[in-house]
């Protein structure tokens, strides 16, 4: 399909997918150290992956997240996919009906996963817009939230078991700080939650900040129960290729994932060639990941000041694949309502974009965009937003509507809009 005809169909901006850096994949799958057809990459294998890819995982994240010792292979399982590791562990970790607790907005794809084989539920520890003033960002975690969100489960009847952190963060593109990563570690271990870290996006980090792993910690605070999540999705732009990675030192739980990971399991030449890839150090270091930060920040870059131009901040974001922006101005009321009709009109102006109830945001009119796509189709993007809003009719200022929701005694936005601009500065960041 040419470009003018691809263009006139639906701007798909909503699946978080790096497409900036196939060529370079392209030209390193052709390389002749990638045609390796063996008889054992076809017959029955370890159904945690063949004990060669597992030492390359083991050697590549030891060096790549800063681990604290070399990562051992025999604590790594290879599932054709992170929605396949989330679902295994889940099921293993909880019995039905548990809760897990998870900071909101978050990936909403992970409620199915977990749902599916386990029957567990999220239990949301609600972060809001508004920097108060014992936070420093807009939608701050910190361990009080969590203790207030496990004290309210417990008042509902919920066993909570485990608590779910994405870092970099998704949609917010935000970086969990050192200190608050031990601290979130600390409040589980309090409780005797296991922690599962999404670490997904750790190598798409495109900003002058520091990315601080959990393998990387010296001293966890329990090392039994923290569960650590990788795969090549995001960092290596292979989505299709579905291939997710679980590193837990607990032997029980690795055994039990085990047992259902033989229905995950990933075909060996794949094994084989992401190898290759993993192996390939030079490439890596010089090539792969310094033009795909590059294009990153780039694509990023012309975005943010497109948007800006329109007059649509952004909140700053360090890591991931997106950006999320907040449409408050053109809801016709402050619900989540209006806010799907406003996602219909960008569908109708063939813009697919995701709204952050998707996201269980707890305040309406954010959206998630994502940028890591060819600067024609970005700059289409703003093309088509900007004729919408054209379409709106609205008047008052972007800076006079992008107010925050006020809070009911549950900690929930109310449908009602604040008037406060001054926070404004606080919210927004470019």
């Amino acid at each position: 399909i040419d470009n003018g005809r691809l263009f006139q169909g639906i701007l798909n901006l909503g699946t978080s997918e790096n497409k900036l850096c196939f060529d370079l994949i392209e030209e390193r799958l052709t390389r002749p150290d990638m045609n390796y057809l063996e008889p054992h990459l076809f017959q029955y294998a370890d159904p945690r992956g063949t004990r060669s890819f597992r030492e390359e995982i083991a050697k590549f994240l030891t060096d790549y997240t800063r681990a604290a010792k070399a990562l051992n292979p025999e604590h790594i399982t290879v599932m054709n996919g992170c929605c396949a590791v989330f679902a295994t562990l889940s099921t293993v970790l909880c019995d039905p009906d548990d809760g897990y607790l998870i900071p909101a907005p978050y990936y909403g794809g992970i409620n199915p996963k977990t749902w599916l084989y386990g029957g567990i539920q999220p239990v949301h520890v609600p972060l809001f817009s508004e920097v108060t003033d014992k936070e420093s960002r807009p939608f701050q975690l910190t361990a009080e939230k969590l203790e207030a969100a496990l004290q309210r489960a417990k008042k509902q009847g919920i066993r909570v078991r485990a608590l779910i952190l994405i870092n970099p963060h998704n949609p917010l593109g935000d970086i969990y700080p050192a200190q608050l990563l031990k601290e979130c570690l600390e409040f589980a271990h309090r409780y005797e939650l296991h922690v599962i870290m999404d670490e997904i996006y750790m190598l798409s980090v495109y900003d002058d900040c520091t990315f601080t792993s959990v393998l990387s910690l010296d001293c966890l605070p329990d090392p039994e129960r923290t569960h650590f999540v990788w795969g090549f999705s995001k960092d290596f732009g292979m989505s299709g290729i579905r291939v997710g990675v679980l590193y837990t030192r607990n032997h029980e739980i690795q055994k039990a994932v085990s047992r259902l990971a033989v229905f995950h399991s990933c075909p060996g030449p794949v094994q084989h060639v992401l190898s290759q890839f993993l192996r390939d150090r030079d490439w890596l270091d010089n090539v792969f990941f310094p033009t795909n930060k590059k294009r990153l920040k780039e694509a990023q870059n012309i975005l943010v000041d497109g948007l800006a131009d329109v007059g649509i901040p952004v909140l700053k974001s360090s890591g991931g694949l997106y950006v999320c922006w907040q449409l408050r101005k053109f809801l016709k009321s402050q619900t989540f309502e209006a806010e799907l009709e406003l996602w219909q009109k960008l569908l109708d102006k063939k813009l697919l974009i995701s709204p952050g109830k998707a996201f269980f945001c707890y305040e309406p009119g954010w959206f998630r965009l994502v940028f890591s796509d060819s600067v024609d189709k970005i700059y289409l993007c703003i093309q088509r937003l900007e004729q919408m809003l054209h379409t709106t009719n609205q008047t008052s200022s972007t800076a006079d509507a992008l107010c925050h929701p006020e809070k009911d005694s549950s900690g929930k936005p109310s449908n009602t809009s604040g008037e406060d601009a001054s926070q404004l500065k606080n919210v927004l960041i470019y």
